[in-house]
């Protein structure tokens, strides 16, 4: 439930609420801070009307010193006599845009930023190579660049190529020297393996640009038509940008066709010849005032800067003006004003998340509940900023659907895995705000505990206890662990789940669905122990209904069919996804693979179709054909078929499906079903004598009979419904 309030007199109506002593001390003092960094913002705005008074100017006399939004310090300038040169003009186009718009000379370059220190932003044509679903050619361009005088920054700039089915080439001229060629390959058959925020070379790659370039062109290819691809990457790309300002998404394999231009970063200097050589010509030297001469490492002149202790534009007389003891005064009185301004911005945005959040609602929830037992934890951003370096890169364990996961060291020392949403917007809020609500219902050794949460971001922060040993996917699909992952220790982790699964169906206070079930989502500690995680799909079901209507939501794969053709989500829909977990476990096969034909990309239907044909055995991993008995592999396998029928109704419940493995693991346990002699299985048969108690039918639930000799129930399943 959102809960919205805004202001200081709302704030004043929540001190009157009953909310926890604690609560309100800290409400009060925020107030405090808030009228305090008022009166601190009315200073910094003096203290900035004073700077601007006594700012010194970056143009000559009479001169244009801006063209729309980009300032034009000299040696720049926009008509005759205002700039040093023919190459630091800036044509300002005021006929054609509103607000007027600056290009470099008489090109198309055009110019957003220009600093005395010696960088020049412009904006570049991307270059692209376009295809439609047959795979013909819809659209292409080839841009290139040709500099008169400046140079492109080698230390500002990446080129990047962008795509699943790319080949992109860069050729250019340094200096008047021999040209050379250089570029990067990025091909990829699914989304699912390109990473954000990480040009890492799936789906993106980039390289660095040479020094002293003032030519180029970039040519992009594609090897297929991006066949196979089409859906979400029509296009090639590739671009000179600025990598600072550039960071890469996943959209832009498929959006990006509706970008045209990226920034760039030049290098200007002024004339051909080195600071000694111009000493020895003072007449040329264009070093104003208190200002010195210092060689460009890009290019083949040189560069003014104002001594220590000056600043403005060295390329003006009298640019360079003292810093005295007023404008050290003013600028640190400004700094201290700036922050103080700057920290209650910050104090009233995390007010407005936390109450936006539903933290108030939180807070006093929390303060009914009884302190002896334990209850999630409310931190400080602060706190979880400390715990995870900043959020540093370094710290990502893990990227979902619905958010990244940070590890992080509490103050108290305890490990913790932090989930933080990738995309900033209302149904991310409402995943992290579902998942709290879902997670509080559940207490099962085999779930992710859910330790607290932030709610002082946009976005809610959840804190986890850290599981050790990561996902069962990197488990089953990954060669040097899949070893580990014995017969006995799969089936195991099946019946964890499925009994985790019928926990919440059957036995939460109110049944949850999870939406969700795939291996990526269930964790394994360093006893390989599951830990099923990823609650942010969830809905809780009440009590006196079978389903609920929603959009459909979840993995390609694991989506149940039914499901994905009524929007009528059930029980049931999670019986299917747990059964393509238990064709992983069986077969070390994914889910979806499209290394495999077209009609048996999809796991479920590679399986059914293996079994139609008699060839179960030739899709099983190794381990599994190795330790396991094929009648043992034969009734997981029918178990399997019947979670993955069509009509959800004629699937078995997740509590029948958790009774049978868990059957099967006893059995398999006291009188293991594994490839012995014939010695070995004519003793187990002796031991298993004659059965003294028979229940159920041949409807498909169990058959049990009691062993008078081991004293134990014995589960024998049986096939079909």
């Amino acid at each position: 439930m959102w809960y919205y309030m805004s202001g200081i007199n709302a704030n004043r109506n929540i001190l009157r609420t009953h909310l926890p002593p604690k609560t309100r001390r800290e409400m009060k003092a925020s107030m405090g801070d808030e009228r305090r960094a008022w009166h601190l913002a009315f200073v910094c705005l003096l203290l900035a009307a004073v700077a601007a008074a006594e700012s010194t100017p970056i143009a000559k006399l009479d001169c244009q010193d801006r063209c729309g939004n980009v300032s034009i310090p000299y040696p720049f300038g926009t008509t005759t006599d205002c700039y040093l040169n023919e190459d630091f003009y800036i044509a300002c186009n005021s006929t054609h845009y509103d607000p007027p718009r600056a290009f470099l000379r008489r090109s198309n370059i055009e110019v957003t930023n220009i600093t005395v220190e010696g960088k020049l932003w412009i904006m570049q044509f991307i270059a692209r190579d376009c295809y439609n679903k047959s795979g013909s050619p819809v659209s292409s361009k080839t841009p290139s660049i040709t500099l008169s005088k400046f140079r492109v920054s080698d230390t500002d700039n990446k080129f990047v190529a962008i795509g699943c089915d790319t080949k992109a080439t860069i050729q250019g001229v340094q200096d008047d020297k021999a040209g050379y060629t250089s570029g990067c390959i990025s091909k990829c058959d699914s989304i699912d393996y390109v990473d954000n925020f990480t040009c890492s070379g799936i789906g993106c790659c980039q390289t660095s640009i040479a020094k002293d370039v003032r030519y180029f062109d970039i040519t992009v290819r594609s090897y297929h038509n991006h066949k196979g691809i089409w859906d979400f990457n029509p296009c090639s790309y590739g671009f000179v940008v600025e990598e600072n300002s550039f960071n890469f998404s996943s959209n832009y394999l498929r959006d990006l066709q509706n970008v045209t231009m990226m920034p760039m970063v030049l290098d200007w200097f002024i004339g051909n010849e080195t600071c000694e050589t111009i000493k020895t010509k003072s007449s040329d030297d264009v070093c104003q005032g208190d200002s010195t001469c210092y060689n460009v490492d890009n290019g083949s002149g040189y560069r003014c800067k104002c001594l220590d202790g000056y600043q403005g534009d060295p390329y003006l007389p009298n640019g360079c003006q003292g810093l005295g003891v007023g404008i050290t005064v003013l600028i640190a009185g400004s700094t201290w004003s700036y922050w103080a301004f700057k920290k209650w911005k910050l104090i009233k945005l995390k007010h407005k998340f936390f109450r936006q959040n539903g933290g108030l609602m939180l807070q006093q929830e929390l303060s009914r509940r009884d302190s002896s037992t334990e209850t999630a934890k409310i931190f400080s951003a602060e706190e979880l900023e400390t715990a995870t370096n900043n959020y540093d890169e370094s710290r990502i364990i893990g990227r979902g659907g619905y958010g990244t996961v940070y590890k992080g060291t509490l103050s108290d020392g305890r490990t913790v895995a932090i989930k933080k949403s990738q995309v900033v917007d209302e149904s991310q809020i409402d995943q992290f705000i579902n998942e709290v609500v879902v997670l509080s219902q559940i207490n099962h050794r085999n779930v992710v505990k859910l330790l607290g949460c932030c709610l002082e971001t946009e976005v809610p922060l959840l804190v986890y206890e850290f599981i050790t040993n990561g996902t069962l996917f990197e488990h089953i699909h990954n060669k040097s662990k899949a070893s580990s992952l014995t017969f006995e220790t799969r089936l195991r982790i099946a019946a964890e789940t499925a009994g985790v699964l019928s926990y919440l169906h059957s036995s939460a206070s109110i049944p949850i669905i999870h939406r969700d079930v795939k291996s990526t989502n269930i964790l394994l500690d360093d006893s390989y122990t599951a830990k099923v995680s990823d609650f942010g799909a969830s809905r809780l079901v009440p009590l006196d209904q079978a389903g609920i209507s929603t959009v459909v939501q979840g993995t390609l794969g694991y989506l149940d069919p039914e499901y994905l053709q009524t929007s009528q989500l059930t029980e049931k829909s999670d019986v299917y996804s747990f059964a393509v977990v238990l064709l992983e476990l069986l077969t070390g096969q994914k889910a979806l693979c499209f290394e495999r034909l077209e009609e048996d990309r999809n796991l479920a239907m590679y399986f059914i179709s293996a079994l139609k044909e008699d060839r179960l055995v030739q899709i099983l991993e190794k381990c599994v054909v190795d330790e396991a008995k094929i009648e043992m592999v034969e009734e997981i396998g029918s178990l399997a078929r019947r979670c993955l029928r069509v009509k959800g109704e004629e699937r078995p419940t997740m509590k029948e499906v958790a009774m049978e493995l868990e059957g099967l693991r006893m059995m398999l346990e006291h009188h293991p079903w594994v490839n012995n002699d014939e010695s070995r299985l004519e003793e187990t048969e002796y031991l298993l004598g004659e059965p003294s108690l028979k229940i159920g039918s041949n409807s498909g639930m169990n058959n049990v009979t009691y062993d008078s000799i081991t004293d134990h129930i014995i589960l024998q399943v049986g096939h079909g419904r």
